[in-house]
């Protein structure tokens, strides 16, 4: 077996062989953590791999994953790879029809499900001839076949063939289709996108490289899907550097799980960023004098030296005294609040506000912003610890090429990506410049040092009725800079001027009109109270002064209900819905440009 290797399935073995005897994976059964060694893990990958080819799963069928993560989300990825079968992960979130249409699409012959979705499954499978198997990853009732049947087939399969597994999954070669992962569908209906064993076990490498953690021993809590591919490619990469893995419950438990897991790295989405600092907001303003004025006092000493370090300016010795203290008094709980071992967060999928950025900073707690797509497999670019600038996603990795377009579109080369959309050849055509360059969607710049700075997606630019274009993204980032902010999606198309639609930190404003005297009785009566509805529209333009004029959101309405992904506002990584949000709203946002100019409407 080479060094440095080019399939999935070698990226996991050469782990085994360097790690078999560590900690690879935690989870928790009855409340209590269990584990199992890179060995434990890599026999059972065998054992169902060769249960999969006992029941006649042959290379380039395809196998679909419908489950919430959980190690055995992981084994059927690797079960499946390791026979030369093509994997269809499926989101949790997705409803029944979604899911029909992307088994029907993909011609799934099996599916992996947890027990949550065994019934549906089996109602599906009756109308696609396709499907012959609904294999449960879990204890379950219906007329499914349960997994440790095809583990006890696997096994049997083991004793009469003992080289049959080594010979199947080393047959594997780069250019492979590894996995076909389905867009969640905001707009139309879903596109696969077929990305190789090459373009996965580069990017892991490269990222890997790039990244460069050392030698130290990491682990990691992990709670974002595996179905995106941002979290299912950070796996390997966990994999590969020989890192332990330990699954959070829930989203719900993370804070829980951060502090008896006590990680040493963790990927996110800004929105969970944003949930964490809030509660620290929260807890913050709470306390009564003078501990909320200490609070305060902090966070103003940690900006200014986070700014200054992030330019690679002198902090200079009045500052970092003061640091130090605000480091002792309020920072050091910050970093106990998440396990007291944290060295990087990893942030993709949306843009992270630069106060966040540089209030995590200021605790010790950096947080690395990338960026890359499900066509890139994913990474594009990534700060690291040495080179790390706010409000940036950070370098172009080694080994991927990117192009900024004439209209500012990025577009980008390399192994990394995409063998194409499944079935779709006029979508691939559109997909590539003439000479070969992947077209992103999205909208950026390399800065003078090579940092990449992306301002939005090109479909999401709104265009005012005055032929303006604003970039939606960029302004929303500046708007949850501030505290009072939650949430913010900010309108405008083909309408005279933009406005946000925000929802508001309820725990802030409570805690503003405690000190400003301000009566209420229910959450309404503050998001209408017009002292609180100057706060936010003050707040709104002091974060967004660096904006031209036409940039700026003119109008603001307040929501009480948060965006969430149960009513289809968010994605499953958490990102806005623009367009299920805009008509969710409509009716509200066409009276808010009805209104006369000084007026704010409010939810």
């Amino acid at each position: 077996m080479s060094t440095e290797p080019s399939t999935l399935n070698q990226l996991f073995n050469t782990a085994v062989e360097r790690h078999r005897d560590s900690e690879f994976v935690c989870f928790k059964v009855d409340g209590a953590w269990r584990s199992l060694t890179f060995g434990e893990m890599a026999r059972r990958v065998r054992e169902l791999a060769l249960g999969l080819k006992a029941i006649g799963i042959n290379k380039g069928d395809r196998i679909a994953i419908w489950s919430e993560n959980r190690p055995e989300w992981n084994l059927a990825d690797l079960g499946s790879l390791a026979i030369g079968a093509v994997d269809v992960p499926i989101y949790a979130t997705q409803t029944r029809a979604q899911v029909e249409y992307i088994l029907a699409d993909s011609a799934a012959r099996a599916v992996f499900v947890s027990p949550a979705f065994a019934e549906d499954a089996l109602a599906i499978s009756s109308r696609l001839p396709a499907l012959e198997f609904v294999i449960s990853l879990g204890d379950t009732s219906e007329p499914v076949i349960p997994v440790e049947h095809l583990v006890d087939k696997g096994r049997a399969l083991y004793g009469e063939q003992p080289n049959l597994y080594e010979r199947v999954w080393k047959a594997a070669v780069p250019d492979d289709l590894a996995t076909i992962l389905y867009t969640s569908g905001s707009t139309g209906e879903p596109k696969g996108v077929m990305l190789t064993h090459k373009n996965l076990t580069t990017n892991v490498l490269n990222t890997a490289r790039w990244l460069d953690l050392g030698e130290r021993h990491q682990t990691a809590l992990t709670y974002l899907p595996f179905t995106h591919i941002f979290e299912r490619a950070v796996w390997y990469f966990y994999a590969h550097i020989g890192a332990t893995v330990a699954y959070a419950e829930s989203i719900e438990t993370v804070a829980k799980n951060l502090l008896e897991i006590r990680p040493t790295a963790m990927t996110s989405v800004p929105r969970m960023f944003e949930k964490i600092y809030a509660r620290i907001i929260e807890r913050g303003m709470s306390s009564g004098f003078p501990k909320r004025q200490i609070f305060l006092w902090a966070l103003d000493i940690g900006r200014r030296w986070a700014e200054r370090k992030d330019r690679g300016e002198e902090i200079g010795v009045p500052l970092a005294a003061e640091h130090r203290i605000a480091d002792a008094l309020v920072y050091k709980k910050w970093r106990e609040a998440v396990g007291g071992r944290i060295r990087i967060f990893i942030s993709g999928g949306a843009p992270l506000a630069p106060e966040i950025a540089y209030q995590f900073l200021a605790a010790g707690l950096p947080i690395l912003q990338g960026y890359g797509l499900t066509e890139t497999s994913p990474s594009v670019s990534c700060n690291t610890e040495k080179r790390n600038r706010i409000g940036t996603v950070g370098p172009v990795i080694a080994g991927v090429k990117v192009q900024i377009a004439t209209d500012g579109e990025i577009l980008v080369k390399g192994d990394n990506v995409m063998k194409g959309y499944y079935n779709r050849p006029v979508e691939n055509e559109e997909a590539f410049t003439p000479d070969g360059w992947f077209r992103t969607g999205d909208i950026g710049h390399l800065d003078p040092d090579g940092f990449l700075v992306i301002t939005d997606r090109k479909k999401d630019l709104i265009k005012t009725s005055g032929g303006k274009y604003i970039a939606p993204q960029r302004v929303e980032s500046l708007i949850k800079s501030s505290r009072f902010v939650s949430q913010v999606v900010v309108v405008g198309n083909a309408r005279k001027f933009a406005a946000a639609l925000i929802v508001p930190n309820m725990e802030m404003l409570r805690g503003y009109a405690q000190m400003k005297g301000i009566a209420y009785k229910a959450p309404e009566d503050l998001l209408s109270n017009p002292r609180i509805i100057d706060l936010i529209q003050r707040q709104v333009d002091k974060y967004t002064l660096e904006l031209a004029r036409f940039e700026k959101a003119k109008k603001i309405v307040l929501l009480r209900d948060e965006f969430t992904t149960e009513s289809g506002e968010l994605t499953p990584t958490l990102k806005p819905r623009r367009s299920i949000i805009e008509k969710k709203y409509f009716n509200l946002i066409d009276r808010l440009y009805e209104e006369a100019p000084s007026s704010v409407v409010a939810v």
